[in-house]
């Protein structure tokens, strides 16, 4: 049943309450990069199948990913771990770290939030080759340029 709430002069409607039990795309949402990790020093050969199952030893693993080249289709020699609580990825960091796997020594660090890059115009302006005739080379500044 739909509860209704008066906030502001405005009747707000709840339509739901997220499940506790959730998904794992929720939970990584949820918890954040601190049950992410990072694995490199992989083996060409390693699948994410078997980096799963490997993982899977220090607790609930939600997703193994290996980066793959776009080109070649071969993997770049790292991937990601999720897992679903903290403490499994802080046990997993402890025990593989500096370990082998598949016949190479991996590293593991807690992965680092993705950079976006883009947007903004707070950057330095890039440049694209000489005007063309009759176009108006771009500043530096923002300011509005007067054509008379």
């Amino acid at each position: 049943m739909a509860a209704l709430a008066r906030i502001g002069g405005r009747y707000l409607k709840s339509v739901g309450v997220i499940n506790t039990t959730a998904s794992s795309c929720y939970l990584t949402q949820r918890r954040g990069v601190a049950t992410k990790l990072f694995v490199g020093g992989l083996s060409f050969y390693t699948t994410e199948q078997g980096l799963l199952e490997a993982f899977s030893q220090c607790g609930q693993v939600v997703e193994a990913q290996i980066v793959m080249d776009r080109v070649s289709d071969r993997s770049k020699g790292f991937g990601f771990v999720t897992f679903a609580s903290d403490d499994d990825a802080r046990k997993a960091l402890m025990e593989f770290n500096g370990q082998q796997l598949n016949g190479r020594v991996i590293f593991v660090d807690y992965a680092k939030a993705k950079q976006t890059f883009g947007g903004g115009g707070g950057g330095v302006p890039v440049a694209r080759g000489p005007p063309k005739p009759g176009e108006v080379a771009a500043t530096t500044t923002h300011e509005t340029l007067n054509m008379d």
